[in-house]
């Protein structure tokens, strides 16, 4: 009765592992490059753009009231953390509550006959939420955090928030309804973290921004 040696057993295992990391690597390859064609450039049917590619107009998003960014910021000096809470303590940014818009508009006589407001005021009669749609839309397999971002630029080197939160959204304060005009695409991310950004308003220190793929792809 004939055994098997130790020599077979070690080819057998060769063969095993050899197979084993073709069937690994060869998909990853192939996923690494359909991910990395578009390296630094946003183009194609998504708008119009400058020349180099970074800020990239986003198509127009009707929502269900068009909300006047620019009579909040401008003209009344609300400040853009506001209303958009949760940004400075959870990954997103957040969307205020209907009793928030009403805990204002309730007591301003001046613009109650606004079509805007009225439509407010028949959400909150109804005790229905304001079905907005998203505009600064990332994939599922993108995972971007707010507070971490409005804790360097804002609290920790002491930036205006509407300048920090320009930096990925563009002056949303000079607009009605918001529109993408920055690219977001990962080259655009990347550029950013590879910049040199000051650690604090105390000293000149400066960092980089994370380069590891689990930071943003988890």
């Amino acid at each position: 009765m004939g055994g098997i040696s130790l020599l077979q057993i070690r080819g057998a295992l060769r063969l095993l592992v050899r197979g084993w990391r073709s069937a690994l690597v060869v998909p990853f390859a192939f996923a690494a490059s359909i991910t990395m064609a578009e390296p630094f450039h946003q183009g194609g049917p998504i708008g119009s753009q400058t020349p180099d590619g970074y800020n990239a107009l986003g198509p127009v998003v009707t929502q269900p009231i068009e909300f006047p960014h620019y009579i909040h910021v401008e003209k009344m000096g609300i400040d853009c953390l506001y209303c958009h809470t949760y940004a400075r303590r959870s990954a997103v940014s957040g969307i205020p509550r209907l009793s928030k818009c009403i805990g204002c508009h309730q007591s301003i006589e001046s613009v109650k006959d606004k079509p805007r407001i009225k439509l407010l005021l028949d959400y909150w009669d109804k005790q229905q939420a304001i079905p907005w749609k998203k505009v600064h839309d990332l994939p599922d397999f993108v995972r971007f955090n707010h507070e971490r971002h409005i804790q360097r630029f804002i609290f920790d080197q002491g930036r205006p928030t509407r300048e920090a939160c320009g930096y990925c959204h563009g002056d949303v304060g000079s607009m009605t309804t918001a529109r993408r005009v920055k690219a977001i695409s990962m080259g655009w991310c990347v550029s950013c973290h590879e910049k040199d950004h000051k650690l604090n308003a105390l000293n000149d220190q400066t960092g980089h921004g994370p380069s590891d793929c689990w930071q943003c792809h988890k």
